[in-house]
């Protein structure tokens, strides 16, 4: 199964394909009232990092733990924005896990085990397929996480 190419962005925008077309993309499964949202910090240090050599960071709100991420799309854009300075895109709030799983987290998860909270990781090729799957306590700036990002830049 490809990567989906109807995705919208927060405000209900449709994603643009040639956004992601050929770069490496993190999503991010994201909210903003969990404990590891102080990782927005580490993903927007990424996003200016890597940003200009292809990385593609986006955030996706997702509900489904602990109901941690319960805002409108307008109260998670501020809050992003005022607190951590996101300027990274976020796409429209997802269900990652169950049977409403969005067909993003159906191609992101496979037959891989559930999402398992906030803040889990999918690193994508520059070619659309998955590269590596980091957990909810691996922190943007991890030396993993930063050797795969490095590694499939090229």
């Amino acid at each position: 199964m490809p990567l989906p190419t109807n995705l919208a962005t927060l405000d209900g925008t449709p994603l643009a394909p040639d956004t992601i077309a050929n770069k490496v993309v993190l999503f991010v499964n994201v909210a903003s009232q969990c404990g590891l949202t102080p990782q927005y910090n580490g993903l927007v240090a990424l996003d200016k990092e890597y940003g200009d050599r292809g990385l593609v960071i986006i955030g996706v709100p997702c509900n489904q733990f602990g109901a941690q991420e319960p805002g409108t799309p307008e109260e998670i854009k501020d809050f992003t924005k005022s607190k951590y300075d996101v300027d990274f895109m976020l796409l429209e709030k997802q269900d990652v896990n169950g049977a409403n799983r969005s067909p993003l987290y159906q191609f992101l998860v496979g037959e891989g085990d559930d999402i398992e909270w906030n803040f889990g990781k999918f690193l994508i090729s520059r070619s659309g397929e998955v590269i590596e799957r980091f957990d909810p306590q691996t922190a943007p700036d991890d030396a993993g996480l930063k050797a795969a990002i490095e590694k499939a830049l090229g």
